[in-house]
């Protein structure tokens, strides 16, 4: 595996826009993914994300900006391509290999393969590798591809709508071994629109909403960018609640009887929590989102 400088981001994005004819697919976008992060890149089908991704691996030209794999230009691609390792939402394998054969050539154009741990995935994945390639199903042209990334020595590995046609299971072994490569010091750049995938591995994440970035941010920042739901159910009515309309952060108060509130909360819950203190609750319920929430909120947004 290529040991680039720590300080050398993984990847580097500055300024990165992309224009088809009239159509920007990709604007201004910055950001820098560090070695051995698990970075989550958000957003829906037509936001962006697979162009992003084509700029980063050298396949298009940027319109304008500049995108880097450890230092070195995407533009240069043999250089850039020597430290990392691509798994694309689509994977096309060539039909009349087998599996094994596909694994092995490779192996053999990219940085290195731990060819044990490849063995080890082969059967975690439950991939058969005597097969015709032109047999495999989309999860199974799937497994070859992630097999074969997460077997390589690569520093970064660029994963494009990497779960596509697996069933749960895999799922659960996909994660694992994005756990495993983020403890050998390789950065993952995931891009998908499964969020609870994101949730799941990554420790930062971006969302792309038509082109442009709208937020990066760790996954707890994230939260406490959106509201809470709060619920109490009161023993008895309590007219002092009354004036939580007022309070900072709450906004769609609704009660649905005289001994139960409801309420969303933005911000700290610090004067929520003591007005409800003062009465006599049997029960409460404060529920974060879910990152998929907080996606949905951005798309809601407008102009946003």
């Amino acid at each position: 595996m290529a040991t680039p400088t720590s300080s050398v981001p993984a990847l580097r994005a500055v300024g990165l826009s992309k224009r088809f004819g009239t159509t920007d697919a990709v604007v201004d976008l910055s950001l820098t993914v560090a070695p051995g992060e698990v970075f989550g890149f958000l957003g829906p089908n037509g936001a962006g994300k697979s162009t992003t991704i084509r700029m980063a691996l050298g396949l298009l030209r940027p319109t304008t900006g500049t995108v880097e794999v450890f230092g070195v230009a995407a533009a240069d691609v043999e250089r850039a391509h020597r430290q990392l390792a691509y798994v694309p939402a689509d994977v096309a394998l060539w039909p009349s290999l087998t599996g094994q054969e596909c694994l092995d050539l490779l192996a053999g154009v990219g940085p290195g393969t731990d060819l044990g741990y490849r063995a080890e995935l082969v059967e975690r994945f439950a991939l058969d590798p005597d097969r015709r390639a032109r047999t495999y199903s989309t999860g199974n042209r799937q497994k070859v591809a992630l097999v074969a990334a997460f077997a390589t020595r690569a520093s970064l590995l660029v994963l494009d709508e990497p779960t596509s046609g697996l069933d749960p299971l895999m799922e659960r072994e996909f994660r694992a071994c994005i756990a495993e490569a983020a403890a050998r010091g390789q950065a993952v750049f995931l891009s998908s629109h499964q969020l609870a995938e994101v949730e799941a591995v990554c420790s930062r994440v971006g969302i792309l909403r038509s082109g442009r970035l709208v937020e990066v941010a760790g996954l707890a920042a994230l939260r406490r960018l959106h509201r809470a739901e709060v619920v109490a159910d009161l023993a008895a009515p309590a007219p002092t609640l009354q004036g939580l309309a007022e309070l900072p952060g709450v906004t769609d108060l609704r009660w649905p009887s005289p001994v139960r509130v409801e309420l969303s909360l933005t911000g700290p819950p610090g004067p929520v929590l003591r007005a409800l203190a003062d009465a006599d609750v049997a029960h409460l319920e404060v529920r974060e989102p879910s990152l998929e929430e907080i996606f949905l909120d951005y798309y809601g947004q407008a102009g946003a």
